[in-house]
């Protein structure tokens, strides 16, 4: 059985967040621990983290934690890559508290300045943030969907950074299927999986891999467009998610959809989807 789930929202407490997965019918779900869309954020209490923890212990469900929207690792402007590597940072902590193993991250975009000094920003983000909390959540680098400036779209720039990285053990890595697909990574067909993971792992190595973003597309092969679609609706489609989730890479790693919800299905719609199709 494939261990899936959804990202589910914080509102209201931190560990309603556990409800909510666990009405959804998640074995594993996403969250922020605070905000994702503000620098500012409420403080985390000893009272908070230890209700959390506990009704994680309860329910056996595993955690994953997400990066807020406004940091950028790889940012030229001072002012923004500093508030982002100490959100980094934050996060880290916030996480070692509430238990969480997993922290995805974002690796950014340049701003136009160059990939080799954006890639650089990302690595010294990293290595402070890294050696200035001793938590044991391991930070996980996820890949990007090709847009304008990003960093980290191709297996090439992530093992550039991951060659950068002081305490690799520390790090591990997210496939985002929509984000991959839309990077110009074919999923659809048996040779074109083969021909992913043969690159996957010659760049990356599949034993770095954590979490699983199972997103379907909204964008074609090569698009550059993050869009995210309900899983078998989009571009990659139902046979293509078949041989993803029947392949022993995918299939024994925690995967979160990030899906739509609207009139055509649910979080429940999309994690009963994955069932069927993993078969």
């Amino acid at each position: 059985m494939v261990k899936v789930g959804v990202h589910v929202s914080i509102a209201g407490s931190l560990d309603l967040a556990v409800d909510r997965a666990l009405d959804a019918g998640c074995d594993v779900f996403q969250m922020f621990s605070r905000n994702p869309r503000g620098w500012g954020f409420k403080p985390l209490t000893d009272a908070d983290a230890e209700l959390f923890r506990k009704k994680i212990a309860t329910t056996g469900i595993l955690p994953v934690d997400h990066m807020p929207y406004l940091p950028n690792l790889a940012s030229p402007k001072p002012e923004i890559w500093e508030k982002s590597v100490q959100t980094l940072t934050t996060e880290l902590d916030r996480c070692g508290r509430l238990g969480i193993p997993y922290l995805v991250t974002h690796l950014g975009h340049h701003l136009g300045d160059g990939m080799a000094g954006g890639r650089q920003r990302v690595i010294t983000a990293i290595n402070q943030a890294l050696a200035a909390q001793e938590s044991p959540t391991l930070l996980i680098l996820e890949n990007t969907a090709g847009e304008k400036n990003s960093v980290g779209s191709s297996f090439e720039h992530i093992r550039a950074i991951m060659d950068g990285i002081k305490e690799p053990s520390r790090t591990g890595v997210c496939f985002d299927t929509c984000h991959a697909f839309a990077a110009g990574y074919e999923l659809r067909t048996e040779a074109g999986l083969a021909g992913t993971l043969e690159q996957l792992e010659e760049q990356i190595g599949t034993k770095n891999l954590r979490v699983i973003h199972l997103n379907d597309t909204k964008g074609d092969l090569g698009s550059g467009l993050d869009r995210h679609e309900h899983i078998g609706m989009g571009f990659i489609g139902e046979d293509g998610f078949r041989r993803i989730l029947h392949h022993p890479v995918f299939s024994k790693l925690p995967l979160v959809c990030e899906t739509p919800v609207d009139d055509r299905r649910d979080d429940r719609g999309n994690i009963a989807k994955v069932r069927e199709l993993a078969g």
